[in-house]
C-alpha cells in the first residue's frame, strides 16, 4: 500500500510512536561490584548479572543465569573475569571482555554465600552455607584448598593483602574469626569475642591489624602478630559492612585534617555511613541523614581512585558519597523501580522526569545522563504528581495524607540544592490520590483524597527564595465532591474550571474560584480513572474501568464520542496533536493512539507486560512517557514524519530497482536479474524469467534450466537466497501450470549441492514439507498421462487404416465395366488379407506395450475395450464384403 502524505499545514496527525528509551530495573538486591577502574557497575538482576557503563548507563552485557537466584559474585582486580555463584550450586567463570561463559562447575554442597579474589587475580575463595571454605585457581578451574573448622554458615572471607603471608581470613555465624595459612593448609588462629554473626573483615594498611564488624553492634580490632584482641569499638547499630580507607590518600574530610590517620568505615541498619579513627575510635565523619528515609545499608564499596564510598541500600538504591567533602552525596543510581504510579516532565527543557514509584521518595531521572536524584520528605508512599506550566514547581500527594510543593533548580551542581520544599498541605484525613496545579499562574493547588473531599490551597504564601518545609499552606475551600474515592483532577487551560473523576462512575465540572458544581458527566458504567481538558476545544475526555473513553461537551455536559478498543480498564488519557488525537493506557498493558474525528485507533504500542498506571506527554508532543506495574518506564518518540520519509524513499528505491531489473531482463543479464528479483521479493517476475528461459531453450542444450549461465547463477546463491528461492518454488509448485518451472529450478538447486549443505539452509524442514506432497502428485499425474499416450497412438493408427480402406472403395467405382470382375475380386481379397494381417500385428504390439507399462486398472480397461470393439468392427466389415461379392456372382 502506498504511503499517504501527511496533511498539509502545521498540524500533522500522528500515526507512529516507537520506544526509544527504557528505564528499567538494573538491581533487584544482592551483590554489587564496581570495576577497579570505576568504569563499570556490575549488579544482580534476579537470576542474571548486568554489566553497565557508569557514565552513560549503557548495558554492555547481561550474563544469563541458570533459573536460580545469584547468591554472590566477585570481579578480578584486573577487570577481565567475573566469578558468580547461584543457588544451583554452580560456580561460573565469565569473560567480561566478551560477556561469555568460560567455565561452570559444582563448588559446594550448599550455596556459596561470600566470595573474595586475591590481589593477583589468581585465586578466588568461596564461603558456603555448608560451613566450608574453598580456594580455587581461576585460570585452571580446580580447587587448591578446602578449609573446615567453622561451625556455621560462612559470612565473610578476605585474602590478606600482603602477598608474602598468604593468609585467608574468614568469619561465620558461629561468631568466630579464623586465620588460615594457604601454604601449610592449616588454621593459624581462632579469634573469639563477637556474640553475633560476622558481617565484615578488613586488614589495616600496615597489615598488622584485622578489624571485624558484627551484628552485635561492635567493631573488634585484632593484633595479627599476637593473634589477640587489641580493642573493641561500640558502634551502636547492627553492622552489615566494615572497611579500611587508604592512608595518606585523603588529606582532609570536611574541615578535619586526617592526613596521618588510619580510618575505617562502617554501615548498617541506620542507613548512614560513618568514618572512624582506627587508633582512637573517634567518629570523624557521618553521612547526612535523609528525612523520611527508612532504608538500611547492605553493603559499602570503596572507590580508591576517586575516593568515594558507594552505599547499597536495602531499597535497591546505589548512592555515591565523596569522602573529602564530608560524605556529601554526589551521584545516585536507582537500582529498582517498584510499581510506577505516576510520572511528570519537569524542568524548563523537560530533560528530567519525576516518578512516583511506590516509595516515600520521589525519583527524578536525568534523561540525558545515567543519574537519578531522590527527593526525601514524605513519610509514606507518594501516589500522584503534577507540575506547573514551565516545570519549575512540582506538587506531590502521598499516603501520609499530605501534599507538598517543591521548587526545582535542576541545573544546580549541588544535589541538595536542586529540590526545596516550600510548604506542606495538611488537612485531609486519608491518602491524597490526585493533585493539580493551576496553569496560568502559580497561585492555587487542588488536592483530591480518599476522604472524598477536594481542597483548594493558596500557594501565594510560600517563599520561593527561602523555602521552608515547615510552612503550612492554608485551604481556600473544601468540597464534599464525590461518594467514593477521587482518582483524578484536571484544571482547564484558562484556570476557570476544573474537573474531577471518581470511583462513583461520575465526572464533575466545578468553578475553580468558588468551588461550585457546574455540571455532571454521567454515562460511564464503572469508576472514572482519568479526566483531561482539551487544549483547544470546549470538551473533556474521561477514561473509565468500563474500557471506554468518552468526550463530553462543556456546554451541555453531553457525551459527544465514545472510544472502544482496550480490553481492560483505561487508567490514563491525554490529548495530542492540538486536541485532534488522544493517547490512552490501561490495565491491558497497551498504549493506544486515537484520532477523534474518525473514532479510529491508529496505533497500538506494546512494550509493557503489566498494567500501565502512569502517562504524560511532553510539551512539544513529540514524546509520550508511560510507566506501569512492571517497574518499567518507556519513552515513546513520534516517528510519523520519519516513517513517511522512509516510505517515500523506499518507494523511490523500489522504482529504480524495478527499472534496473527490466534493464537486466532486456539485456538477458540473468545473473543480476535473478539476484535483484530475489532482493526485491518479486516471485512472479522470477517465474516469468524461468518460463521464458525454458521456452527459449537452444537446440541441443544440455543445461538444466535452459541456459548454462542460469545454472551457474543458481549454483552460486547463498544459503539465505536459496531459502527465499525455495519458498517461491514451494508456492509455484502448488499449481500444475507452474509445475515445470518449479521442478526445473528445484532440480538445478539440488543437483549441485550436497545434503550437508542443504541441511544448513534456514527453514529447510518446513520448505521440504511443503514441496514433497505436491511433487508426488505431479509425478503421479505425469505417469498417468504417459500411459494414456499409448491409447492416442493406437487411435491415430486406426484412423489411418480406415482412410486407406475408403480410398480402395473409391477406386473400385471408377474401374471400367469391361474388366474382369473375378480378377478384381481376387485382387481386393488379397489386399484385404494383407491389411487385416498388418492390423492384427499393430493390435498385438499395442497390447504388449500396454501390458508392460505401469498403468492403472482404468487405463488398461480402456485399451482392452477399444481393441475388442475394433476387432468386432473389422470382422463385421469383412463378412459384409463377402456377402456383397456373392450377390455379384449371382447377378452374373
Amino acid at each position: 500500500m502506498a504511503a499517504q502524505a501527511p496533511p498539509q499545514g502545521k498540524i500533522h496527525l500522528k500515526t507512529s510512536f516507537k520506544s526509544t528509551q527504557t528505564i528499567e530495573s538494573i538491581y533487584t538486591g544482592g551483590k554489587v561490584c564496581i570495576s577497579q577502574d570505576e568504569q563499570y557497575l556490575i549488579t544482580t538482576v534476579g537470576e542474571d548479572i548486568d554489566v553497565i557503563e557508569i557514565k552513560t548507563g549503557k548495558k554492555l552485557w547481561r550474563l544469563k543465569g541458570d533459573t536460580e537466584i545469584i547468591t554472590t559474585f566477585a570481579v578480578t582486580p584486573d577487570g577481565h573475569t567475573l566469578i558468580s555463584a547461584s543457588r544451583s550450586l554452580q560456580l561460573k567463570t565469565w569473560n567480561l571482555r566478551t560477556g561469555t561463559l568460560t567455565r561452570s562447575l559444582k563448588a559446594h554442597d550448599a550455596p556459596v554465600i561470600v566470595m573474595n579474589i586475591d590481589p593477583t587475580s589468581t585465586l578466588v575463595a568461596t564461603g558456603s552455607a555448608d560451613s566450608t571454605i574453598k580456594v580455587w585457581d581461576i585460570a585452571g578451574g580446580f580447587c587448591t584448598h578446602n578449609f573446615k573448622g567453622h561451625g556455621g554458615v560462612i559470612s565473610a572471607v578476605l585474602f590478606h593483602p600482603d602477598q608474602s603471608k598468604w593468609w585467608l581470613c574468614s568469619g561465620a555465624d558461629d561468631c568466630t574469626v579464623r586465620i588460615w595459612d594457604l601454604k601449610s593448609r592449616k588454621s593459624v588462629a581462632v579469634l573469639e569475642s563477637h556474640v553475633s554473626v560476622i558481617r565484615g573483615l578488613a586488614v589495616s594498611n600496615s597489615g598488622k591489624s584485622l578489624i571485624s564488624g558484627s551484628r552485635d553492634k561492635v567493631v573488634n580490632v585484632w593484633d595479627l602478630t599476637s593473634m589477640k584482641l587489641a580493642t573493641t569499638y561500640p558502634i551502636y547499630e547492627t553492622l552489615e559492612t566494615v572497611g579500611i580507607l587508604q592512608k595518606s590518600k585523603i588529606e582532609a574530610i570536611g574541615s578535619k585534617d586526617v592526613a596521618d590517620k588510619e580510618m575505617f568505615y562502617t554501615a548498617g541498619d541506620s542507613g548512614v555511613i560513618k568514618i572512624w579513627d582506627l587508633k582512637s575510635g573517634e567518629l570523624i565523619a557521618k553521612q547526612k541523614e535523609e528525612q523520611g528515609s527508612k532504608s538500611g545499608i547492605s553493603d559499602v564499596l570503596y572507590n580508591k581512585e576517586s575516593q568515594q564510598l558507594v552505599s547499597i541500600t536495602s531499597d535497591q538504591n546505589i548512592l555515591f558519597f565523596n569522602i573529602e567533602d564530608g560524605l556529601k552525596r554526589v551521584k545516585q543510581i536507582v537500582g529498582y523501580n517498584d510499581e510506577i504510579v505516576d510520572v511528570a516532565y519537569i524542568g524548563e527543557e523537560e530533560n528530567h522526569l519525576a516518578v512516583a514509584a511506590n516509595s516515600e521518595q520521589i525519583r527524578v531521572f536525568n534523561l540525558k545522563e545515567f543519574e537519578c536524584d531522590l527527593i526525601y520528605g514524605h513519610t509514606d508512599i507518594v501516589i500522584c504528581l503534577d507540575k506547573n506550566t514551565d516545570g519549575t514547581l512540582l506538587a506531590s500527594g502521598s499516603k501520609d495524607n499530605t501534599a507538598k510543593v517543591w521548587t526545582l533548580d535542576l541545573e544546580n551542581e549541588d544535589a541538595d540544592e536542586r529540590y526545596k520544599c516550600i510548604g506542606t498541605c495538611v488537612g485531609h484525613t486519608e491518602a491524597i490520590g490526585a493533585v493539580a496545579l493551576t496553569r496560568k499562574t502559580d497561585g492555587l493547588l487542588l488536592t483530591g483524597s480518599q476522604d472524598r473531599t477536594i481542597k483548594c490551597w493558596d500557594l501565594s504564601t510560600g517563599d520561593l527564595d527561602n523555602p521552608d518545609e515547615e510552612h503550612r499552606f492554608k485551604s481556600h475551600y473544601t468540597i464534599q465532591a464525590h461518594e467514593k474515592d477521587i482518582n483524578s483532577i484536571a484544571i482547564a487551560p484558562n484556570d476557570k474550571i476544573f474537573a474531577t473523576g471518581s470511583q462513583d462512575k461520575l465526572a464533575k465540572i466545578w468553578n475553580l474560584q468558588e468551588g461550585t458544581l457546574m455540571g455532571t458527566c454521567k454515562g460511564h458504567k464503572r469508576g472514572v480513572w482519568s479526566v483531561k481538558f482539551s487544549p483547544v476545544d470546549q470538551c473533556l475526555a474521561t477514561s473509565s474501568g468500563d474500557r471506554t473513553i468518552k468526550i463530553w461537551s462543556l456546554n451541555d455536559f453531553s457525551c459527544l464520542r465514545t472510544f472502544e478498543g482496550h480490553t481492560n480498564s483505561i487508567l490514563k488519557v491525554d490529548f495530542l496533536t492540538s486536541g485532534l488525537q488522544l493517547v490512552s493506557c490501561g490495565s491491558d498493558g497497551l498504549v493506544k493512539l486515537w484520532t477523534i474525528r474518525t473514532n479510529e485507533c491508529v496505533a497500538t504500542l506494546d512494550n509493557h507486560t503489566e498494567k500501565i498506571w502512569a502517562l504524560t506527554v511532553r510539551r512539544d508532543e513529540n514524546m509520550v512517557v508511560t510507566g506501569g506495574a512492571d517497574s518499567m518506564i518507556n519513552l515513546w518518540e513520534d516517528f510519523t514524519e520519519i516513517e513517511y520519509a522512509e516510505k517515500k524513499q523506499a518507494q523511490a528505491d523500489q522504482v529504480l530497482k524495478e527499472q534496473e531489473l527490466s534493464n537486466y531482463l532486456q539485456r538477458k543479464d540473468w545473473k543480476n536479474a535473478i539476484t535483484l528479483a530475489l532482493s526485491l521479493e518479486q516471485p512472479f517476475r522470477l517465474l516469468q524469467l524461468f518460463n521464458q528461459i525454458l521456452r527459449d531453450r537452444p537446440e541441443h542444450d544440455t543445461s538444466i534450466t535452459g541456459l548454462a549461465a542460469v545454472d551457474k547463477v543458481l549454483k552460486g546463491l547463498s544459503l539465505d537466497q536459496i531459502a527465499k528461492l525455495l519458498g517461491y518454488v514451494r508456492d509455484w509448485n502448488t499449481h500444475a501450470k507452474n509445475m515445470r518451472a518449479a521442478q526445473t529450478v528445484l532440480h538445478a538447486i539440488l543437483r549441485e549441492r550436497k545434503v550437508q549443505e542443504m541441511i544448513e539452509v534456514p527453514g529447510i524442514k518446513d520448505l521440504l514439507d511443503g514441496l514433497l506432497p505436491y511433487s508426488e502428485r505431479h509425478f503421479q499425474r505425469v505417469e498417468a498421462l504417459s500411459v494414456r499416450s499409448y491409447v492416442v497412438d493406437y487411435t491415430v493408427q486406426a484412423m489411418d487404416m480406415m482412410t486407406m480402406m475408403g480410398d480402395m472403395d473409391d477406386l473400385e467405382l471408377e474401374m471400367d465395366e469391361g474388366e474382369d470382375r473375378l480378377s478384381l475380386r481376387a485382387q481386393r481379397k488379397a489386399e484385404e488379407e494383407r491389411m487385416a494381417k498388418e492390423r492384427h500385428e499393430a493390435f498385438a504390439a499395442a497390447r504388449a506395450a500396454t501390458e508392460t507399462a505401469p498403468i492403472t486398472n482404468g487405463a488398461t480397461a480402456i485399451v482392452e475395450d477399444g481393441e475388442e470393439e475394433e476387432d468386432d468392427a473389422a470382422d463385421d466389415e469383412s463378412a459384409g464384403e463377402v456377402e456383397e461379392g456373392d450377390s455379384d456372382e449371382d447377378m452374373e
